[in-house]
């Protein structure tokens, strides 16, 4: 990695005083912060995500935030809060930014007593930090600096929901939606290192049941038919549609079938993981699923699963977002490099529809998902200073 820190470059876009506004806010953006991650919000505990989104949403009202709530049965709620001047279709204003967020975690409630939220080394600590509560506050506390130093020229709409880490389920449809209406989307998902994502892959997920026929393995050998060995084919053949050079992959991650040792198995199971990093690779994916057969024509297939986040593609669009932030960082004396991901968010949704997308906006830290969950504070105002630029100048 080069240590070295680039000169800074001086223009007349206020970078240098969105950075003072992001230190001086600093202290508020962490009181914020820690509120969210006290708010532990389970995927599937809809009224611990309600807890979190109620805070997020009182933060979006103190700023003059337009709220707007999509109401849900089963997941949390989704939360719209809209800043700045409204925009019609007919306006000379530029047309919205769609800042993209959640508040969801992949941890039960009770996490906090083996991973406290602290402050401490540099860091701040908790389930939830990087992954990506941290990344909401920076987000409100850039409109903040905005409205104060009387930069919120365009509509910025910031968009929360409660299911991400479960697939988006309900909210794919609310962020497709809004993000048709806007220029360009902020994904504040954590960055990878210190770069911005400006490509993720797509996923996909697949159970395959394999029914055969069971027998005594010493009686009747040969009137069984093994799960099991068919398992092992079809294992074998999916395994073999990956294909580095194209960025794909398939992955048998569970598998599992039988149940004695002198039983010939009627029964087999695989789960398994795909990744692309090409839109075109996912119907191709999905028929090559959908064509599996039996060798052993006694045995039968049962094939359930699909593409559920399109890749993210490095475009053009995205490139010149990526390329805008770059410039403004150097006005920091900050080198901002560009970074692709095998992991996926709901920016592969807003991307994928052909709308510029730049991802990893949010905090910069480690450990996101794991026990030693942590946010950089040394990063913490720089990088919430370049997301305000970002905001007030992305056309």
């Amino acid at each position: 990695m080069n240590t070295q820190t680039p000169e800074v470059v001086e223009s007349e876009f206020p970078m240098r005083a969105l950075l003072a506004g992001s230190r001086r806010k600093e202290a508020a953006l962490l009181q914020l912060a820690r509120k969210l991650v006290l708010a532990e919000s389970p995927s599937d505990d809809k009224a611990a995500v309600d807890a979190c989104v109620a805070i997020a949403t009182d933060a979006g009202r103190s700023l003059d935030g337009r709220i707007k709530l999509h109401r849900q049965r089963k997941y949390g709620d989704v939360l719209e809060v809209r800043f700045g001047p409204r925009w019609k279709s007919k306006s000379s204003l530029r047309r919205p930014v769609l800042l993209l967020g959640h508040l969801d975690t992949v941890r039960p409630i009770g996490t906090l007593r083996q991973m406290p939220c602290r402050i401490a080394d540099g860091r701040l600590w908790g389930p939830g930090t990087l992954d990506m509560k941290v990344g909401v506050a920076m987000a409100l506390t850039a409109v903040e600096i905005l409205a104060e130093a009387e930069l919120l020229n365009r509509e910025m709409i910031l968009l929360l929901n409660s299911d991400e880490e479960i697939g988006s389920p309900v909210s794919r449809p609310i962020t497709e939606k809004l993000a048709h209406e806007c220029e360009a989307v902020f994904v504040l998902e954590p960055a990878q290192g210190l770069a911005y994502k400006t490509a993720r892959k797509g996923t996909g997920n697949w159970r395959i049941e394999i029914r055969g026929v069971a027998a005594h393995a010493g009686v009747d050998f040969e009137k069984g038919a093994s799960a099991l060995l068919e398992l092992g084919r079809v294992m074998e053949t999916v395994s073999g549609w990956t294909d580095l050079k194209r960025g794909l992959t398939v992955s048998v991650g569970v598998a599992g079938g039988g149940t004695k040792t002198n039983v010939i198995p009627a029964e087999a199971f695989a789960e398994v993981d795909v990744r692309i990093a090409k839109i075109a690779d996912g119907p191709r994916i999905e028929r090559k699923f959908a064509s599996l057969e039996a060798v052993d024509k006694r045995c039968s297939l049962a094939i359930n699963g699909g593409i559920n986040r399109p890749p993210m593609e490095r475009t053009r669009g995205t490139v010149k977002l990526c390329e805008r932030a770059q410039m403004l960082a150097a006005e920091l004396g900050i080198e901002l490099k560009e970074a692709s991901t095998g992991g996926a968010s709901d920016g592969n949704f807003t991307s994928a529809l052909g709308i510029p997308t730049l991802d990893g906006m949010g905090a910069v830290g480690e450990g996101a998902h794991a026990s030693h969950e942590s946010v950089l504070l040394e990063h913490l105002a720089p990088r919430t200073a370049l997301l305000a630029g970002m905001l007030a100048k992305s056309s």
